[in-house]
């Protein structure tokens, strides 16, 4: 589904990423996991066409995402990708409602559609109370499962999640955990994670220990 090779990243004189290969299969649940420094995040926002290579290739599901430019990138991003941040990036002027159909505003959905879609999500993630409350009256929590709504709102093909328990206490970091394997296996997502969370790595269908910009054999 996901296929990158040779992924290298440099900012200036610091090399980051020295000749990633990753794939990714549809409905299957990653973690990348290690020490601070060993290129984690970069390689994320790279699979995620948040950054690009300075070589290799990126391509998902058969369409070469290192050609795409501009508003087809873009467009591509909003419809196949969701992403999962530590902090939540929620509007604070908007309802939970309004931050979780965003990005389907975004791809035009029609609104009655949308606004159905998000409700379900908002079910689902059990916020179905919260959703006419603005980020300010929610618990850290509940801001994390509306911004996981937000990131599945328009049915991507996979979710790519930094450090999404990072500001989680225990109890709701487990729940987030339990969450994630709950919407892969009703939603079929493939979920790609981010964590120094030892339990969170382990529960995952594989994990991807990363070292000094270079993915280590497992």
């Amino acid at each position: 589904m996901l296929i990158a090779k040779g992924i290298h990243k440099s900012y200036g004189s610091l090399n980051v990423l020295k000749g990633v290969d990753l794939e990714i299969s549809a409905s299957e649940i990653v973690s990348i996991v290690g020490s601070s420094g060993a290129g984690k995040s970069t390689l994320l926002h790279i699979l995620g066409t948040l950054d690009q290579p300075d070589s290799g290739s990126l391509v998902m599901e058969g369409v070469n995402l290192i050609g795409l430019k501009g508003d087809k990138l873009a467009n591509f991003r909003n419809s196949k990708i969701g992403f999962i941040f530590q902090f939540h990036n929620l509007l604070p002027e908007f309802t939970a409602l309004e931050n979780i159909q965003i990005p389907g505003f975004i791809q035009g959905t029609d609104d009655q559609k949308l606004k159905k879609r998000a409700q379900e999500l908002g079910e689902i993630l059990g916020v179905s109370h919260r959703l006419d409350h603005k980020p300010s009256e929610l618990s850290g929590g509940e801001q994390q499962r509306v911004a996981v709504a937000r990131a599945l709102i328009n049915n991507p093909s996979v979710v790519f999640a930094d450090e999404p328990s990072g500001n989680l206490d225990s109890v709701n970091a487990k729940g987030l955990h339990e969450l994630f394997f709950k919407l892969r296996d009703e939603l079929k997502q493939a979920f790609v994670i981010v964590t120094h969370n030892q339990e969170l790595a382990g529960m995952a269908d594989r994990k991807v220990v990363m070292q000094d910009g270079l993915i280590i054999p497992s």
